[in-house]
């Protein structure tokens, strides 16, 4: 990684997803985690302070080293124990059915081979396991989705790989995943960057 990518992206994007709106998102999607609990894209911890007492363990996936310095105040505030795991979510090094719930939050849209890692998560996730997810992509509005094509390359070069035009509800159908439950709208920001996914899938049996 260039020094703007390992050192920059991450201190704007702790900024920049630490909004009082997005911690209500985040509240919500989260209140439906529970046991063991494997985060990909654990960034610099934002989630930490919205995980209810169900949760009895976490394992963080981050390739960020600048990310998991930021988390520092976060990780040493919870109650329970938080194990960084591994750098990268297309390949887990976890055993089979070895947790309970698997959590992104705005994390699909970065990773190279989304297909591949949910591939994983279905893994990985015990039998009745949950997916937990709230992420941003694709509109279902023509004319925002056709800004979303335009502006996805700079948002490429600008933002660490973050795609703007992911269709996620389609990505998750297509994995070894049942969606549960799933609610898609806007939140706070430019509609090309704010189209919310968020919901629950369960590992296909």
């Amino acid at each position: 990684m260039g020094f703007y990518t390992e050192h920059i992206v991450p201190r704007v994007t702790h900024v920049l997803m630490a909004t009082r709106h997005l911690a209500e998102v985040r509240a919500k999607a989260l209140a439906l985690a529970h046991g063991t609990v494997l985060e990909v894209g654990f960034g610099s911890g934002l989630n930490l302070p919205h995980y209810r007492p169900g949760v009895t363990r976490l394992l963080a996936v981050e390739p960020s080293k600048v990310a998991r310095r930021l988390a520092q105040p976060a990780l040493a505030a919870v109650m329970f124990p938080v194990e960084f795991v591994g750098l990268d979510g297309q390949a887990l090094a976890l055993p089979d059915a070895s947790v309970d719930c698997v959590v992104t939050t705005w994390t699909l849209c970065t990773i190279p081979d989304p297909q591949q890692a949910l591939a994983e998560f279905a893994r990985v996730l015990k039998p009745g396991g949950e997916f937990v997810f709230v992420e941003h992509g694709r509109s279902p509005d023509a004319a925002v989705a056709k800004w979303q094509d335009r502006l996805d390359g700079l948002q490429q070069r600008i933002a660490g790989g973050c795609h703007l035009n992911r269709e996620i509800d389609k990505l998750i159908a297509a994995a070894p995943l049942a969606v549960a439950s799933l609610e898609r709208f806007y939140g706070e920001g430019p509609r090309t960057h704010a189209y919310f996914y968020l919901g629950v899938a369960a590992k296909a049996i």
